[in-house]
């Protein structure tokens, strides 16, 4: 039982995308370029391309600009005041960084000190600590941020133009196309490299590189749980990309212009010489990452550990987590204006600047604040709707409050899991597991058999005395869902030995292999709620399901509940001959319903 849990969870782990709204809190005359909280600081800073910082306190924008310093900056397309950076102890420190171009167009790194106003920072106290000259208007890069180990990070783009034709990117020489690392604290006069930056001690190389083969790195952060460091580069013409690099190990050659994205830009070139990013994305999806942060708050629990990230040209807001081996993304939402940046507060909230002037902050949407059933689905497919007798899923929030997974140690299921209880139209439903993860709340149960017969589903959720509005959902005689482990490739079983049909030996005509659904309908001998399917006779659907792979119709040798199993199907197939080679389509149709299609390997 516990392989086939582990399949059903695992399946719904990342069907469900977060809510999540913006909610604007500001709005100011200039593009956003950054957004800044110093760590036990209740003021937010915000800035703006034109060459001001303005303080948002309270949840009020005041009036007068911390910095404004417009008159040394020159702003417009991707040049402007574009990075702000408080080092650690800013509150006895009080000064600041800035990252800007100035009146010719190249990048220059200053401190500023604030004023005895709290609020006024003094523009005559500038002390420009690096100045690196531009050879052309775009990819400035901007972002510069502390690290978790003390030291100042720049990222540079490559210098501009199209294609890096300088080569500024790999050139070691060059500190364009590079993510540089400085001691900016220990000697207020100039910056320092620390002696343990990768190339401190390689005559080829500029002692400051950190990490090079970048194009126009916008926006990098690091985890404040890990560590970890994230780069949005922003692409040419094919990909937008999302690199990862582990707490503390520097040196990556992160590939432009020889790569873009997961991909070579020049011809021939050799990927396995280059750090590669985690995800790209292309021009149907967007044209200018923005880079984000992990997200650690407190009032989107669905979102923890997630990497937030968007786009400039589409507005789109993605959130990206790592599940096993494997990279999850999802969209949580689209803003109507281009997003530019992200801030991070001091509890780990997400902020989002735009281009027309806007600051949000990322928030739960009044509905989802209190306890409540968001959707119930069919556990394979994900389609609205239950089934009686199969198994459902419930995406809740504000039920669950720990993270992890309560599973069913053995059948019959049990009515609770970690004090929750799911209620059909008054009938208690025997639960699979009830799981808080990094996609949100859910609860896999067996919809009662009691239920056959109405049209609609009342659901509701308890918590000890705490219970849901109740939800209505539709109740349907079929709706067939095929178990896949990543949504894609149907979970395929060779009955001979019992192995797993994979990509290296691929299904052969006449073979015979049985694979998992749910939402046949309804079935012979069926068993009491919660128990277990009997073997002898079978629990067989009650309407033999029609199963195509690749379009051509195979024999269907058995269809009905799993033994030993509650709610699950298992459907027995003559692997067809004519079906064509590659990924084929697996499909399955039952009393006028088909499930969304699964993928299966076919020699």
């Amino acid at each position: 039982m516990r392989a086939v849990l582990g399949l059903v969870m695992a399946v719904v782990a990342s069907a469900q995308t977060p809510q999540v709204e913006l909610r604007e809190i500001a709005k100011l005359p200039d593009v956003i370029t950054d957004i800044q909280q110093p760590r036990g600081d209740a003021r937010l800073f915000v800035m703006e391309r034109v060459g001001r910082i303005r303080v948002i306190e309270g949840g009020a924008l005041l009036a007068e600009p911390f910095l404004d310093i417009s008159a040394r900056v020159a702003s417009g397309g991707e040049r402007g005041l574009l990075g702000l950076a408080f080092p650690p102890g800013f509150a006895t420190k009080q000064y600041f960084y800035v990252n800007y171009t100035d009146r010719q167009g190249d990048t220059t790194i200053a401190r500023y000190r604030v004023t005895q106003s709290p609020n006024r920072a003094d523009p005559a106290s500038e002390a420009v600590l690096l100045k690196i000259q531009q050879p052309f208007a775009n990819h400035n890069g901007g972002q510069i941020r502390f690290g978790p180990d003390g030291y100042l990070y720049i990222g540079m783009g490559d210098g501009g133009s199209a294609g890096d034709p300088q080569n500024n990117a790999q050139n070691p020489r060059s500190l364009l196309g590079k993510l540089l690392r400085y001691d900016s604290e220990s000697d207020l006069s100039q910056f320092r490299i620390p002696a343990d930056n990768p190339f401190a001690n390689n005559p080829l190389y500029e002692p400051a590189i950190w990490a090079l083969g970048l194009r126009n790195p916008w926006r990098f952060s690091f985890d404040r749980e890990t560590g970890d460091q994230w780069i949005a580069d922003v692409g040419q013409n094919r990909a937008e990309e999302i690199n990862f690099q582990p707490a503390g190990r520097g040196g990556q050659n992160y590939g432009w212009n020889p790569t873009e994205g997961l991909q070579c830009f020049l011809p021939g070139c050799n990927l396995a010489a280059y750090t590669l990013p985690v995800i790209e994305y292309g021009r149907s999806e967007g044209c200018s990452a923005s880079g984000g942060f992990v997200y650690r708050g407190s009032d989107l629990p669905a979102l923890k550990g997630q990497y937030l990230y968007g786009d400039y040209c589409t507005g789109t807001i993605w959130g990206l987590r790592r599940d096993g081996d494997r990279w999850v993304n999802q969209t949580l939402l689209r803003v109507s204006e281009g997003v530019t940046t992200f801030g991070e507060d001091s509890s780990g909230e997400i902020y989002v600047g735009t281009g027309a002037g806007s600051v949000y902050r990322l928030a739960a949407p009044p509905s989802a604040a209190g306890p409540s059933v968001l959707s119930a689905v069919n556990a394979a497919s994900f389609a609205p709707g239950l089934v009686a007798g199969s198994i459902g899923t419930v995406f809740v929030t504000g039920v669950i409050d720990q993270d992890g997974i309560a599973a069913a140690p053995s059948v019959p299921l049990p009515a609770a899991l970690g004090g929750v209880a799911v209620t059909v139209n008054g009938r208690a439903a025997p639960l699979y597991a009830v799981a808080r993860t990094a996609s949100g709340e859910q609860i896999n149960f067996q919809v009662p058999f009691e239920a056959a017969g109405a049209e609609r589903a009342s659901i509701v959720v308890r918590r000890g005395t705490v219970a849901t509005a109740a939800f209505e959902a539709p109740l349907v005689a079929a709706q067939p869902g095929v178990f896949s482990a990543d949504g894609t490739n149907a979970i395929v079983v060779r009955v001979d030995g019992n192995r797993l049909v994979t990509a290296a030996e691929p299904l052969i005509a006449g073979e015979l292999v049985y694979f998992y659904a749910t939402g046949l309908g309804a079935v012979t001998n069926p068993p009491a709620t919660g128990a277990a399917s009997p073997r002898d006779p079978s629990a067989v659907a009650a309407i033999t399901p029609r199963v195509t792979v690749g379009g051509v119709p195979a024999d269907v040798l058995f269809a009905g509940l799993a033994p030993d199993f509650v709610g699950l199907f298992q459907i027995n197939i003559r692997m067809p001959a004519g079906a064509p080679s590659g990924n084929a389509a697996l499909a399955v149709e039952t009393g006028g319903a088909a499930s969304p299609t699964r993928n299966v390997p076919v020699r």
